[in-house]
């Protein structure tokens, strides 16, 4: 028999307290004040996701520059370039050409949100994107899930949200990164 509609919202919000206990609260902070070194350093931010996590970029980006006072980008915006060089590059090295191009450099961050991290057999355009600013002296921070995969190995910082359920790992680590960045920033505000 399938679970209740009050079932599930029941156990989806219990699931979400037991994240908010177990969830690493030194990592944010130490996230937060390698946020605050790239900002003190005039470095800018490139937000980097996939799916659902993409959307967030997009939303992150806004909210670092408006109001942690961090120049943000994510590639994911520029849908034009982003197609252009999947067609005449590949998916696998978009993020890292990107990187090139926007000359990334060590004042850099990398922030990566994403449900696995990324892997030998999956999201290889992060990856990519991780290891070439990582050869570039960029800080690389995270926000991910499951095992945290390549990103939890390449980041400086990696906020890992913890699988409390495995049916709902996507929702979960999707819904955090935003709980997570929003945390960040309002850290960080200068007002």
């Amino acid at each position: 028999m399938p679970e209740s509609k009050e079932s599930y919202v029941s156990r989806y919000l219990d699931e979400t307290v037991l994240i908010a206990k177990t969830i690493d609260k030194e990592a944010i902070v130490e996230m937060i004040s390698s946020l605050e070194k790239i900002r003190g350093n005039k470095g800018r931010l490139f937000i980097l996701g996939i799916g659902g996590s993409a959307g967030n970029a997009s939303h992150a980006v806004n909210d670092f520059r408006k109001i942690a006072g961090i120049e943000s980008y994510a590639p994911t915006d520029n849908v034009s370039e982003l197609t252009a060089r999947i067609n005449d590059e590949s998916w696998e090295s978009v993020f890292a050409s990107w990187l090139v191009t926007s000359n990334i450099n060590k004042n850099d961050g990398v922030l990566v949100f994403s449900v696995g991290g990324g892997s030998l057999k999956t999201s290889q355009n992060l990856v990519k994107g991780m290891e070439l600013a990582k050869s570039k002296g960029a800080t690389i921070l995270s926000v991910v899930s499951r095992s945290g995969g390549s990103a939890k190995e390449l980041s400086d910082v990696c906020v890992l949200v913890p699988v409390v359920n495995d049916k709902s790992i996507t929702p979960h680590a999707e819904g955090w990164q935003a709980v997570v960045w929003h945390m960040v920033v309002t850290a960080m505000c200068k007002e």
